[in-house]
């Protein structure tokens, strides 16, 4: 749920998360820079152990789906999709046969929480990383849960897999997904949620300054950092392609659609035409979830029948760049 700091109302998200890592080496972390010694709880890298717990209704849980297939690690962690509805409590497996996830026994996300943590006092959120031996989650911090998946889980990626993290512009890359998450990924949360006229103006300022930055920064590159595909644009796209259908109204970040962004949109649509993109995008669940469970934002529950989506199939012309 939404947390607001107490003067002018403005959305604060909640960054606290169990911060468990799997790793190659116990107490270890391999990434990119060498080995070196980690300050929280580890566990063992071990293909068929655990479950990743996402829904792809969630732009969080979303990035971990998409990172996951393009490594191809599919043998290596089974997936569980919530679905896009939950109440306060959890989101729930009623998507499965039963309401139930099939490897876990689970009716809801909630009771591998409380296996591990009898009084967890946080929400609870996607993506999770659940231990399938004891069936508690190990962790549910997103942004390492996709950083491992990749560095510390090398030896189960497929042939071919993508260098989601070259060393060659590394540094810039961290600089530009701090940017991103802060003022786009996060910056549309702020606006939905601002709890004044004041806060949201703020926020639709900043994020609608960044969203200008961005469409400079991707009319002569292809990708965030170039050539290729690495991870900023895999946490960039997730919000882009929520855009139109949900931030754009239900959010109020209405100065203009993506479609009318031309260097946005193209790139857009070129990674949802990629594979491992697109495919994981349902846009239906993704309307339903922001538009039923945000009961404040949206009272009556009515999810919009638009907009019109064929045209994420169109023509791109992103090959020229």
């Amino acid at each position: 749920m939404p947390a607001y700091t107490e003067e002018g109302k403005a959305f604060d998200r909640d960054m606290t998360y169990i911060p468990d890592r799997i790793t190659r080496e116990p107490g270890r972390t391999q990434d990119g820079y060498g080995g070196h010694e980690l300050a929280v709880p580890t566990w063992p890298v071990q293909p068929g152990r655990y479950r990743l717990v996402a829904a792809r209704a969630c732009p969080w849980a979303h990035r971990s789906i998409i990172v996951r297939g393009l490594l191809g690690l599919e043998d290596a962690i089974s997936l569980g999709l919530a679905g896009p509805t939950h109440d306060e409590r959890s989101w729930t497996f009623d998507l499965d046969p039963d309401g139930r996830d099939p490897v876990l026994g689970y009716e809801r996300l909630q009771e591998a929480y409380l296996a591990r943590y009898p009084d967890y006092p946080r929400g609870i959120t996607v993506p999770a990383v659940v231990d399938v031996p004891t069936r508690a989650v190990v962790t549910n911090d997103f942004p390492w849960i996709t950083h491992d998946l990749f560095f510390e889980w090398r030896d189960h990626h497929r042939p071919g897999a993508p260098d989601l993290w070259p060393d060659a512009v590394r540094a810039e890359m961290e600089e530009v997904m701090q940017w991103v998450f802060t003022e786009v990924n996060n910056g549309v949360y702020r606006c939905g949620f601002a709890g004044s006229q004041e806060a949201y103006d703020a926020a639709y300022d900043r994020l609608w300054s960044a969203l200008d930055r961005l469409e400079e920064r991707l009319t002569d590159r292809r990708y965030l950092m170039g050539e290729a595909i690495t991870e900023a644009d895999v946490r960039l796209f997730t919000t882009l392609v929520r855009f139109d259908a949900v931030y754009h109204g239900h959010f109020k970040c209405n100065r203009n659609k993506l479609t009318e962004m031309p260097a946005l949109w193209g790139y857009a649509r070129d990674l949802f035409q990629t594979p491992g993109f697109g495919d994981t995008v349902d846009f239906e669940q993704v309307k339903r979830h922001y538009y039923v469970v945000h009961e404040d934002i949206n009272p009556t529950g009515i999810v919009p029948r638009g907009p019109e989506l064929e045209s994420w199939h169109g023509a791109h012309g992103r090959e020229r760049l």
